[in-house]
């Protein structure tokens, strides 16, 4: 037993010391690199030709190296700091509106949130701002003319505007107000019994408006709830935690993070009584969900709380924190790894040299059980209960949308047409499909179908080999088949187009609620989430 004694002792001893000295190291490294980068930047400021652009460098230098490690550690200036709050709290000082801005041309109106003072005093979609506060705005980027409409609450902004439909030009006097866009977009009712929560982010307090939420849901009769999650980014850990609260009994796990020190690790529990332990849950998910749309969803799947239906979720399985530095600046680093009540964690990317991402494969995931006893595995994300198929859309519909074609259109529409039909009543019609054909005529996008794209590609490289004189007349005839008119294929997909432009419109006039009304008409998705249910 003494000789027992005396070795666990000397092994103790030795990890203690490997310990000591890997720290050591680790001091010694750094303390290097400090000295090495401070005797460069003194040389260079002492030595070089031209006059050094210290910020610019500075800053260059402090983004490479927190590229090495991962994409979300990063540093903010001060400057940026006002950018930085309304990323993560979605708040802001202004008057509540998108603004839309073509070089050389004043500042129009795209869509104004309901409530905003924007609306409050009168300002349309289609409105165009000649001036901001006396200054002309045709000369201004997008970014100038939004920080000149942004300011303290409380404050007032004058706009020289021309209205859309009169044309008139007046003065408008709009006092700026706290702007915090909401993560809950639309509660509604899909049926007599089910209800339907779209959230879009985790910022301060949307736990308490999911909660009020689902309280008027079930005053409506809701007896089941279908909580939508798809492409939530994520947010503030604690309101994923404040959110499971409302569904399981009071001191529940919900989530653990671990980090290199102690007094990064922490479990965090449950700490309110439950809203609701009985309501059946449906909860959908995507290869958009991440961070804590995972952390909800995954502790809901581990307690075997909700149904989890989708695609599988992104894989952040990280944790960052935001750290002050020095001159007001702030550092958002990874400081843990977070897992879910059974034990795994969802991260789906390793990151090497480089900040290189490089995916965990799926043979390397360990299996966990949840309350329940069923199988659940990690690494890779949140893995549906019930898998259930996405749209696919075509390479035409990708340019048009993601090109702002529908964008810009809805709000040419909203210049020449005062009101539409009421929502439930506003559709896509002949007319305005013939309008925005002829629009889109007029707009410049890559209108080639998958294939030809593919085709231009295989063309280049058989050139680049050397091949495509001996090929030209199959290459030829192949490309004339693959040619479709740009006017026609736009038609071809009218199916795909239609729903996009109905919620652009619907949007100008009923505000963003509307447009997710309009995306809940053609949602193949959830609407075979409603058949398993």
């Amino acid at each position: 037993m003494k000789r027992i004694a005396i070795t666990l002792a000397a092994l103790a001893l030795a990890a203690a010391s490997s310990i000591s000295l890997d720290a050591q190291s680790k001091a010694f490294k750094l303390g290097q690199w400090t000295e090495i980068h401070n005797s460069i930047v003194k040389d260079l400021n002492m030595s070089y030709v031209d006059s050094l652009p210290v910020d610019r460098i500075m800053r260059a230098g402090i983004d490479a190296m927190l590229k090495e490690l991962d994409p979300y550690t990063v540093y903010v200036p001060e400057e940026e700091n006002e950018d930085f709050q309304y990323l993560i709290g979605k708040v802001y000082g202004g008057i509540g509106a998108i603004i839309y801005k073509p070089v050389g041309d004043g500042v129009y109106i795209n869509e104004p949130y309901e409530g905003s003072p924007a609306q409050k005093y009168g300002l349309r979609c289609g409105d165009k701002i000649l001036k901001i506060d006396g200054e002309d705005t045709k000369p201004l980027t997008s970014k100038e003319a939004s920080d000149k409409m942004k300011g303290k609450p409380g404050t007032s902004v004058v706009f020289t505007i021309e209205k859309a439909i009169s044309h008139e030009v007046v003065d408008v006097t709009v006092v700026r107000e706290r702007i915090h866009l909401p993560d809950i977009e639309y509660a509604g009712m899909l049926n007599d019994h089910v209800g339907y929560i779209m959230q879009s982010g985790f910022t301060e307090n949307v736990a308490e408006s999911l909660k009020k939420s689902i309280i008027e849901l079930k005053n409506q009769g809701m007896t089941h709830l279908v909580y939508d999650l798809r492409g939530n980014g994520g947010g503030l850990l604690q309101e994923a935690v404040k959110i499971v609260s409302l569904f399981v009994p009071r001191g529940t796990v919900v989530v653990t993070s671990k980090g290199i020190n102690n007094d990064q690790s922490m479990s965090y529990k449950t700490s309110t009584e439950p809203l609701d332990t009985e309501l059946p849950l449906t909860v959908l998910i995507d290869g958009g969900s991440a961070s804590a749309s995972e952390i909800v969803s995954g502790a809901l799947q581990d307690l075997d709380r909700a149904t989890i239906m989708g695609k599988r979720s992104y894989g952040k399985g990280l944790v960052q924190s935001i750290h002050p530095v020095a001159y007001n600046g702030q550092l958002k680093i990874t400081t843990a790894k977070y897992y879910t009540p059974s034990g795994r964690c969802v991260q789906a990317r390793e990151y090497g040299e480089n900040g290189e991402p490089k995916f965990i494969p799926d043979s390397l995931a360990k299996e966990f059980k949840t309350a329940g006893g069923r199988i659940v595995k990690d690494c890779g994300g949140i893995t549906p209960d019930v898998e259930l198929e996405q749209k696919n859309y075509s390479r035409l519909a990708y340019a048009i949308v993601l090109g702002g074609i529908c964008d810009n259109f809805a709000l040419e529409y909203a210049k020449k047409h005062a009101s539409i039909a009421p929502l439930a009543d506003f559709h896509c019609d002949d007319a305005i499909w013939e309008e925005f054909v002829a629009y889109a005529m007029t707009q410049k996008f890559d209108y080639r179908s998958g294939a030809k794209a593919l085709f231009d590609s295989m063309r280049k490289e058989l050139a680049e080999d050397g091949l495509e004189e001996s090929m030209k007349p199959q290459l030829d005839a192949l490309e004339k088949a693959l040619q479709t008119e740009k006017e026609d294929f736009i038609r071809m997909k009218k199916d795909e187009l239609v729903p996009f432009i109905e919620e652009e419109i619907a949007i100008r006039y009923y505000y963003q609620k509307a447009g997710v009304q309009v995306r809940l008409r053609y949602d193949e998705q959830l609407e075979a989430a409603l058949k398993k249910l």
